[in-house]
């Protein structure tokens, strides 16, 4: 990458990979548009498709309008779900007004949702970890009937949490938490209930672990870490609480270069740069040169995990 001039200050910039999309999301986009494709505009989409400001206002240029309900919708024109998930009410809903819907749930999301109503017709008790609000988490307590699914979102909720029967217990986890707090809840609650049942595969996508082990690789050697991403994003989140555990210096969540406060850079050498799943690369390469403008950058892209993951599209719009 292009140097500014030779009196710029030096900084080394890690490139942490992989970043950015995940194919969930991949996956989501690409039923907003080709459904403006194969049915024209507009497409209207039930709540934000992913936790990006940038990626909603692209579509929104192509024809896609955002709502928060179906009631919102006309009933002649196709209504899209987010990929975080939706209750069952949802597409039960569109159902009873004669909608035609597109459910882009991300397939990891969709896991997480049979797993859960399968331990209910198991007769389990069913504790969900996650976020409270998040539109993930709403999805799949809306999967089962009110009062079913129990949030744990804490180590401390999990050490005071009183089943029904000790001994007759499921969890599932929301797909973008923190592995390692994660871990830490799973940890607690099977000491307490060592019977009890746990996912086949663990719930955190790969998406989530693999961003979250790339930045932990740069984080320690890295006075900053910047991480692309939007506030309402939790992947995004948790990749600015990994690099800060990881032994950065300090760490930001920024939706793109335009909101990097440059004071920041004040004594950095080392500058970690990273996106969350829901993030486009075009914003990363933004920043990228951004800095590089402002610094003598050398740009290391790490050695990560190279995701090859696809999921295939609904038949409506395959």
């Amino acid at each position: 990458m292009s140097h500014m001039s030779s009196a710029a200050r030096p900084l080394k910039v890690y490139l942490a990979t992989p970043r950015g999309f995940c194919a969930g999301v991949d996956r989501a986009i690409q039923i907003v548009e080709r459904a403006i494709e194969r049915y024209g505009a507009p497409v209207y989409v039930r709540h934000e498709i992913v936790h990006n400001k940038h990626v909603v206002d692209r579509l929104k240029g192509l024809g896609a309008v955002f709502v928060k309900e179906l009631d919102q919708c006309p009933p002649d024109r196709p209504v899209v779900f987010s990929a975080h998930g939706v209750p069952k009410s949802v597409p039960a809903d569109a159902q009873s007004r004669q909608m035609f819907y597109l459910d882009a749930t991300c397939p990891l999301v969709s896991k997480v949702h049979v797993e859960a109503e399968r331990h209910h017709n198991e007769g389990r008790e069913i504790i969900l970890i996650g976020h409270a609000g998040h539109p993930e988490v709403i999805g799949t307590m809306g999967q089962l009937p009110e009062g079913t699914v129990k949030l744990i979102e804490t180590v401390e909720q999990a050490r005071e949490f009183t089943p029904v029967d000790p001994d007759n217990l499921a969890f599932v986890t929301q797909t973008t938490l923190s592995v390692d707090d994660t871990a830490e809840i799973v940890g607690a609650l099977q000491a307490r209930f060592p019977s009890i049942a746990v996912p086949h595969k663990e719930d955190i996508c790969y998406a989530t672990t693999n961003r979250q082990d790339a930045v932990k690789l740069v984080s320690a050697d890295c006075d900053l870490v910047l991480v692309i991403g939007s506030a309402k994003s939790s992947n995004s989140q948790r990749l600015v609480e990994v690099a800060l555990r990881g032994g950065a210096k300090a760490a930001y969540l920024v939706d793109d270069a335009s909101h990097v406060d440059w004071s920041w850079f004040n004594g950095v050498d080392t500058l970690g740069i990273s996106a969350g799943a829901s993030a486009p690369e075009n914003l990363i390469e933004e920043l990228v040169a951004a800095v590089s403008a402002r610094f003598d950058a050398e740009v290391i892209e790490n050695n990560g995990v190279r995701e090859t993951v696809t999921f295939k599209l609904p038949k409506a719009v395959a």
